[in-house]
């Protein structure tokens, strides 16, 4: 069961283009209240309001460990939170974002792992369970729920032709926005 449930999110996530394969090449930069660095260990500690961004790549944390001792381009980041929060435009354009209590990031192999009330979702689609393993590059999913929880993993998907109507919904309720403006302001004209 766990090995169809994988399957069938892989295929729905599967649907996007790249996972911002021009955000991999850009500078990651770290913003935080507090910061503690151990250069034997090569560990750094950043600690309130913590934001990571690596071009549209975005992880928001209380604390995030960067563990830097394997050399440039392996670096480990784990970001911790109630919840720690990742965003992402896709190279299509599309955007993706998770949620869990602890998010690692591995440089090297473009790897999330959401630990602990893990939510994914791409488009409209949702993936939830206790943890979930993103690889950003392959974009494969793999996510599974503790065995002494309640429920397991959930996935909704929704179907495209839903996901066009709303597009189409939200595009209409702006157009009667902008007409609704411009009819005032003709109104208020002498």
């Amino acid at each position: 069961m766990r090995l169809v449930s994988a399957l069938i999110i892989s295929l729905v996530f599967s649907a996007a283009v790249s996972a911002g394969e021009n955000d991999f090449n850009l500078p990651i930069k770290v913003d935080s209240k507090s910061n503690f660095f151990d250069g034997k260990t090569k560990t750094s500690i950043f600690r309130k309001d913590v934001k990571i961004t690596q071009g549209s790549l975005e992880i928001l944390a209380d604390e995030v460990e960067v563990i830097a001792g394997l050399g440039e381009g392996k670096e480990v980041f784990i970001a911790r939170g109630k919840p720690a929060k990742y965003s992402q435009t896709l190279d299509d354009g599309s955007k993706i974002s998770a949620a869990a209590n602890e998010i690692k990031y591995e440089v090297s192999n473009r790897t999330l792992t959401l630990n602990g009330s893990a939510e994914l979702n791409q488009d409209s689609s949702l993936v939830k369970g206790e943890s979930i393993q993103f690889n950003m590059e392959l974009e494969q999913l793999i996510a599974e729920s503790n065995s002494n929880a309640e429920g397991g993993v959930t996935a909704i998907f929704q179907p495209e032709s839903i996901r066009k109507r709303q597009e189409e919904d939200a595009e209409e309720k702006s157009n009667d926005l902008e007409q609704q403006g411009t009819d005032k302001l003709q109104d208020e004209q002498p």
